[in-house]
């Protein structure tokens, strides 16, 4: 487990407050991802998601969760509008596995079935790690993209990477201590290779196999190949980022002498 996960778990379960509550809930949605194969559109969205948490809340506005999170996604350049892409003709699939540790707050005082407000604006952020693993269909079969290097890196990149959630969203208390809520959160990435494209075409006289074919797909339906070693490939912008739109119910327990009565 990352180090910074141990410790924000360790400040979770042991911080202590005059009164506090337990949530937990589960939440269901969309995801899309933003990078090489699309650049331009932060709202698309190309698969779906789900996830479970674990909350503390602190008082009526502050809280921390322990959050996983699961998001497929992916893009093909042959649905493009752009007839660049069309005749670059990548394409890829990902599905992403992410553990965060997210703070929120509310604007508006919140505790269900005993709050002042029966419903809340929110925004949040935190830290987390997501596993990767860009995949591709090829001769009718899906593959991993990873091991294939297929712009001629002299090593293969990362199986996960650090990402920065942040979001935005609206809770709503449904009945006793049940809420729904929905949010849309963002994912700033350190890495360029959610999608298996970052830079400029390999030389493929120096790849072989599937890797070569990969490289460049250009040709598949004209036979007229545009990959020339050096030229480029991908946006050249240094990161990718995803995102995860979703519908989440929750339970409040409460485990103390409840703040909303001080």
């Amino acid at each position: 487990m990352p180090k910074f996960v141990l410790f924000a778990l360790l400040f979770l379960f042991s911080y202590h407050v005059q009164a506090q509550t337990w949530e937990v809930g589960g939440s269901v949605g969309g995801a899309g991802y933003i990078g090489d194969l699309n650049p331009d559109n932060p709202v698309k969205v190309s698969g779906a998601s789900a996830g479970l948490y674990v909350k503390r809340n602190f008082d009526g506005y502050f809280s921390a969760k322990l959050n996983f999170s699961y998001a497929k996604f992916g893009a093909a350049d042959s649905t493009s509008s752009s007839q660049q892409f069309r005749d670059r003709n990548l394409s890829f699939t990902d599905g992403v596995m992410e553990l965060a540790v997210i703070g929120e707050f509310n604007f508006l005082k919140y505790i269900p079935d005993a709050g002042p407000n029966k419903f809340t604006p929110f925004i949040y952020a935190g830290v987390g790690i997501t596993a990767y693993d860009p995949r591709t269909v090829y001769n009718g079969s899906a593959g991993s993209l990873r091991q294939l290097k297929t712009e001629g890196q002299n090593t293969q990149y990362g199986d996960n990477t650090i990402v920065i959630p942040y979001g935005i969203g609206i809770k709503y208390n449904i009945g006793g201590k049940f809420s729904l809520a929905a949010d849309m959160g963002y994912r700033y990435t350190f890495t360029d290779y959610l999608d298996d494209v970052s830079g400029m075409y390999a030389d493929k006289s120096k790849l072989t196999g599937v890797a070569r074919a990969l490289s460049d797909r250009s040709g598949e339906k004209t036979g007229i190949y545009i990959g020339s070693a050096g030229t480029q490939r991908g946006d050249l912008k240094p990161r990718d980022s995803y995102f995860i739109v979703g519908l989440t119910i929750s339970y409040t327990f409460v485990t103390k002498r409840c703040y909303f009565q001080n």
